[in-house]
This record gives structure tokens, sequence and C-alpha cells, in this order.
């Protein structure tokens, strides 16, 4: 009843309008999701987390025990609980917080006849930038002793191959700042002009400091050419917004994207914490066709010698 009062008399103008959208922001998610689900179940059926055809690792965050639950191929054989439907997992990862809502579901581990209850949100506010938690499974793996990998020494980061792909962000836009946020009460910090200072704030800090470490790691051991991060910093207005899915700004996005792929290879510098070119004029397709290569050689190498491939038995027979 309230609501209904508040978009009443405020129905006029923008302000009015604005304000009603926050109102109705503070009542619920912004999306209810139902079309979101109906398309994602449509299009991945029944599909397991152990049927991808190559392995993933996807990060949630459980609400209700407060812990992060990472859906990754490679712990379902000790863990068979988290071997779910990736039309879960999906929407799961997809509940970012105010936008859609929080996703729960039971998934049974048929051997063992026990079942696991998940509440999940979106795993970006624990890992925005999911590139230490891909590199931590394959670590896991090659301490495991894995037939995939060739074993290495502890914190031999030449021997990873990272490529990390940001969505973009408007941070060169700088909207903040410290005399506008010490007036801020709450409703400030969750909804302030149109976007969620909070939420940005924690999302941004968490993938920006993975960056910073991956770059400062791999430069001090001079590995730095076998990590590449392309991101976007300098969007603006809807072309950063992560709801606006209209055909003209997904086209627009796209060539976005193409132009990214033309520009230099960039890399954070860790004086200032700014995403600056390389001079070595390397272009971001550039970099990515010449990682290509040494990805499509390191696949030819494990299947050579990974008992799970037809090429790889074979060689161990002859052997």
């Amino acid at each position: 009843m309230f609501l209904f009062w508040v978009e009443l008399i405020c129905c006029r103008g923008i302000g009015g309008m604005m304000l009603a959208k926050v109102m109705r922001s503070l009542g619920g998610p912004k999306y209810d999701g139902k079309y979101l689900h109906e398309v994602v179940r449509q299009k991945l059926g029944d599909i397991k987390l152990n049927e991808t055809i190559t392995n993933i690792v996807i990060p949630t965050f459980d609400i209700k025990t407060l812990q992060p639950i990472i859906f990754s191929s490679y712990q379902i054989k000790k863990t068979p609980c988290l071997n779910a439907k990736l039309s879960d997992i999906c929407i799961s990862t997809s509940a970012a917080p105010t936008y859609l809502p929080a996703h729960s579901f039971i998934n049974k581990d048929e051997e063992a006849g026990k079942e696991e209850e998940f509440n999940l949100i979106d795993g970006g506010v624990c890992a925005n930038n999911p590139a230490l938690v891909a590199m931590n499974e394959v670590t896991k793996q090659i301490i495991n002793q894995s037939p995939d990998f060739f074993p290495i020494k502890p914190l031999e980061y030449g021997r990873f191959l990272i490529i990390s792909i940001g969505t973009g962000t408007a941070k060169n836009e700088e909207k903040f700042n410290a005399q506008m946020a010490a007036k801020w009460g709450l409703l400030d910090w969750l909804t302030h002009s149109g976007s969620n200072p909070l939420i940005d704030v924690f999302t941004q800090s968490s993938g920006d400091m993975v960056d910073f470490h991956l770059s400062a790691v791999t430069q001090a051991l001079h590995s730095e050419d076998n990590y590449l991060r392309i991101q976007d910093d300098t969007l603006t207005g809807i072309d950063s917004s992560v709801d606006i899915a209209t055909e003209e700004n997904l086209k627009k996005l796209c060539q976005i994207g193409e132009n990214l792929l033309k520009k230099p290879v960039s890399r954070v510098n860790l004086e200032n914490g700014h995403f600056e070119p390389l001079k070595s004029g390397e272009t971001n397709e550039d970099a990515l066709k010449r990682l290509a290569k040494i990805l499509s050689q390191e696949r030819r190498l494990r299947e050579m010698r990974s008992p799970h491939t037809s090429r790889g038995r074979k060689n161990r027979h002859l052997a």
C-alpha cells in the first residue's frame, strides 16, 4: 500500500520516476528472473557438470553458510554433490544481488544416498575475477599428481598460461569522491544516481586485487608474457551497465569488443594501479593468437601422455 502511494504522488517528472524506481528496488530484486530461468533450463536441459566438453570452474556464494561454493569439473569425483545441473549452476552464478533473486536447489549423490542443499548468489561477490580460482583448481590437480598435468615446482608460474578477460568497467569515469560518500547513508550506498556504489566498490576491488596479484607475481618471476589481461576501463553511460540488453546496446558492446582486440596489450602499473598499454606494440588480437598456438601445442602433449585419451593410451602401451 505504501509503495503504491509513493508511486502515485511521485509519478510526475524525472525526479518522481527515479524515486519510484528506488522504492521498487528496496522491495525486492530488479528482475524476477523467471524468463531467464526458463531460457537457461530450456537450453541446458538436464546436462550436468560432469558432461561438459572441457573442464570448467564456476564460482558461486552460499548465503546460508556464508561460504564460496566452487563448481569445478575437477572436484566432482571427490565431492559428488557438486555434480549439479548446469542450469542450476548458471542461474546461481548469475544471481547478482539487487538484480536477480537468489537461487536454491537440492542435489543428490545417488551412490552415497546423500543430499546437499544450496542457497546461492552470484560468485562475483567473492571472485569477481575468477582467474585465481581457476589457477587454484589446476594447482590442486598438479599437487595430487593428476596424469593430465606435468609436475611443477612451487611458484613455477612460468608453466601457467593465463588469459583473463574482463567485462568492462566505468572506472575512468570517477563518478564518486570522498566528499560525496561522506554524506551517504545506507540508501545512497545501495543506490545513487542510477548505480550501486557499494556493489561497485566490492566487485571492482575484488577483480583488481586479483589482477594486481597476478601481474606482480608474473613480473617478479619473469613470466609476464604468459599472463594476458584484457579489460576496458573506459566505458561510459549504459555501455557499462550490467542489465541493458537492448539490441542497440548489444551491438554496441560487440563493437567495443572488436575495437578492444585492436588495442595494444595493457598491464596494471604496480605503482599507481592504472591499466597502461605496453611499449611492445603487440595488440590483444596478436597476443590471443600467440597464446592460442601455445595452448594447441600443450593440448597435443597432454593427449599424448594422458591415460584418458586414445593417443595417450597407445603411447603408454608402446612404452
